[in-house]
């Protein structure tokens, strides 16, 4: 049987909140293994085929890149926003309400704010994974044109913890999970359709455009096509990283509130 490793008292007890994640996951990896390998191939591949084909036939480049290239990048941040969103709502509910695997953690050396960090850090990890081999996938479809592309797992983590901190947090003062179907429904799907994530932003009314900058996810998407292509300006990019750290910041802040609250009722 697999051991924890060894931490001292106050001294990053939350590694073995993330240890304890690991564990699991290596009982449970090959369920993971097509969406994490072979639906970005496949999917890119079908919208170099199909759609994209289509599109920059009869319509030309976009922002001058092929569609394909266009949205590949994009791809990257939905993908991690959606693999931020799956990590932290159920598992987090069942293990605050269903299972009380957290409460059985409590009960160890571990704080509510260890358990917090454990979880959080272990997202961060599935997500930079993640980035990394929608990276390799991308660039093997050519859709790499600077150096600036070897940021995209960091940046892919980075939106990973951004929406998984407060989704973190929001999923641990839940009693039932009925809420998260309207979170999505009105909130995560439409994020994924109106982040300029299948069309460029100049293709919104302009008066629409300053509320698409506000959605969270079009940050994302606005980082990762920057460090495909190479485009965009510092100050830009700052803006948008700062928005992200922010989220998350606030995110960590709201969740370690809630975890202590219900871990200690």
């Amino acid at each position: 049987m697999a051991r924890l490793p060894d931490t001292k008292v106050g001294n990053a007890r939350w590694i073995r909140s993330w240890w304890a994640h690991e564990l699991f996951f290596k009982q449970t990896w090959r369920g993971s293994v097509a969406s994490s390998l072979l639906f970005p191939f496949l999917f890119l591949a079908s919208l170099e085929i199909g759609v994209g084909h289509l599109i920059t036939a009869h319509s030309g480049l976009v922002e001058g890149q092929t569609y394909l290239h266009f949205i590949a990048p994009s791809l990257l941040a939905t993908t991690t926003m959606q693999l931020g969103e799956g990590e932290s709502l159920w598992p987090v509910l069942a293990s605050v309400k269903w299972t009380r695997g957290y409460h059985a953690a409590a009960a160890t050396p571990l704080a509510p704010d260890d358990i917090l960090y454990g979880k959080l850090a272990w997202v961060a990890t599935r997500g930079f994974a993640t980035s990394f081999v929608y990276t390799l996938v991308i660039a093997c479809f050519g859709a790499l044109q600077s150096w600036w592309c070897l940021t995209l797992p960091l940046i892919g983590t980075l939106v990973t913890i951004a929406f998984s901190a407060p989704l973190v947090a929001f999923a641990a003062r839940s009693d039932t999970d009925a809420s998260f179907t309207a979170l999505y429904r009105f909130g995560l799907v439409p994020m994924f359709l109106f982040s300029a994530t299948f069309y460029p932003l100049s293709a919104y009314p302009g008066y629409l455009r300053p509320i698409v900058q506000l959605i969270p996810l079009y940050h994302g998407v606005a980082l990762t096509r920057a460090a495909a292509f190479g485009q965009g300006t510092l100050s830009n990019e700052l803006a948008h990283v700062t928005f992200l750290l922010v989220m998350a910041a606030l995110g960590i802040v709201w969740g370690r509130r809630t975890m202590r609250r219900r871990l200690t009722d």
